[in-house]
C-alpha cells in the first residue's frame, strides 16, 4: 500500500477504484449485450433458453462482483480534507479517529455557516438600507448624547390647514366621499366612503395616519353613544383583509417632510379598491380564490392581486 499522504487519499486505493470502475462498466455492457442478441447458436428451442438463461446469470454475478469490489475500495481511498484556510486548525484534520472526534469537520460546518450568514446579514443590510421604514431619519455615526431630538413636526400643524388639505383630496376623488370630525380635540377622523363598496375609518394626529379600519358599506360604523368605532373590526374576512393591507400601506407611504403627499398617496391606493368585487387578479385572471377577491393593491401599479398570488 502507499503511502497515505496529507490530504487523506490513499493513492494506491484511488487507482484501483479506477480499474474497478471500467470493470464495472464493462460487466454492465455485457449484460446489455446479452439482451440485445438474445437466444443464439442452438438448434432446439430449449437449449436456446437454457444457454441464455446461463450465459444471462454469469454477467449478473459479473456486475455484482465489480460492484462489491468497487464498494470497498472506495473504503480505502479516503476522505480528502477541505480546502479551507483555517491556519493550524487543519492539523485536525489528521486525526485518524475522526469517527470518535469529528472536531474538524463541525469546525468546517461553523465555518461555512458563519461565512453564509454573514454574506446574507449584508444583503438584508443593503435591502433595508435602500427602503427604510423608520419614521425619522437617525444620523449613523452621532452619539445618542449630542443628536438633536427630532421634533414632530407632523404633529404640530394647525387644523386649518389639515382641513384644507382633506378638503382638496375630497375634490380630487368624485366617487370617495370624505367626512371630517374631531370628536376628541383636535385630532381629526376621517370616515371615507368609497362609491357603494365600502367605508374606512381613519384616525388622525395632524396629518400623521395613525390608525385604519375597513369595513363593507352595508355595516354600521358608529357605536351606541354615535361615535365612530375605531375599535371593532369588520364581520366579513374580505375587509378584515383590506384592513391589514391598509396598515401595510401607512408603513409604505412614509414622507416626514411632507405629510399632505403621504395621505394623498394613501387616498389614492385606497381608490383603487372601487372595483374590490369587479376587477380579476393580474396574475392568476381568477375573481375568486379560497371565496376571496384580489385584495391586495400594488403600491406603485394599483394592480389587484390574491394575497397569495402576490409573492
Amino acid at each position: 500500500m502507499a503511502d497515505v499522504l496529507s490530504v487523506g487519499v490513499n493513492l494506491e486505493a484511488f487507482s484501483q477504484a479506477i480499474n474497478a470502475i471500467q470493470a464495472l462498466r464493462s460487466s454492465v455492457s455485457r449484460v446489455f449485450d446479452c439482451l440485445k442478441d438474445g437466444m443464439r447458436n442452438k438448434e432446439t428451442l430449449e437449449g436456446r433458453e437454457k444457454a441464455f438463461i446461463a450465459h444471462f446469470q454469469d454477467n449478473l454475478h459479473s456486475v455484482n462482483r465489480d460492484l462489491n469490489e468497487l464498494e470497498r475500495l472506495s473504503n480505502l481511498v479516503g476522505k480528502p480534507s477541505e480546502n479551507h484556510p483555517l491556519h493550524n486548525s487543519g492539523l485536525l484534520s489528521l486525526d485518524p479517529v475522526q469517527d470518535k472526534t469529528p472536531l474538524y469537520s463541525q469546525l468546517l460546518q461553523a465555518y461555512k455557516w458563519s461565512n453564509k450568514l454573514q454574506y446574507h446579514a449584508g444583503l438584508a443590510s443593503g435591502l433595508l438600507n435602500q427602503q427604510s421604514l423608520k419614521r425619522s431619519a437617525n444620523q449613523m455615526g452621532v452619539s445618542a448624547k449630542r443628536r438633536p431630538k427630532a421634533q414632530p413636526t407632523t404633529l404640530v400643524l394647525p387644523p386649518q390647514y389639515v382641513d384644507d388639505v382633506i378638503s382638496r383630496i375630497d375634490r380630487m376623488f368624485p366617487e370617495m366621499s370624505i367626512h371630517l370630525s374631531r370628536p376628541n380635540g383636535t385630532s381629526a377622523m376621517l370616515l371615507v366612503t368609497l362609491g357603494k363598496v365600502l367605508k374606512v375609518i381613519v384616525v388622525m394626529r395632524s396629518l400623521f395616519i395613525d390608525r385604519t379600519i375597513v369595513k363593507g358599506y352595508n355595516e354600521n360604523v358608529y357605536t351606541e353613544d354615535g361615535k365612530l368605532d375605531i375599535w371593532s373590526k369588520s364581520n366579513y374576512q374580505v375587509f378584515q383583509k383590506v384592513t391589514d393591507h391598509a396598515t401595510t400601506a401607512l408603513l409604505h407611504y412614509q414622507l416626514p417632510q411632507m405629510p399632505d403627499v403621504v395621505v394623498r398617496s394613501f387616498m389614492t391606493w385606497l381608490r383603487s379598491y372601487i372595483k374590490l368585487f369587479q376587477a380579476p387578479c393580474q396574475r392568476c385572471g381568477k375573481f375568486l380564490q379560497d371565496g376571496l377577491p384580489p385584495t391586495w393593491r400594488d403600491f406603485r401599479t394599483l394592480e389587484a392581486f390574491h394575497d397569495t398570488c402576490r409573492q
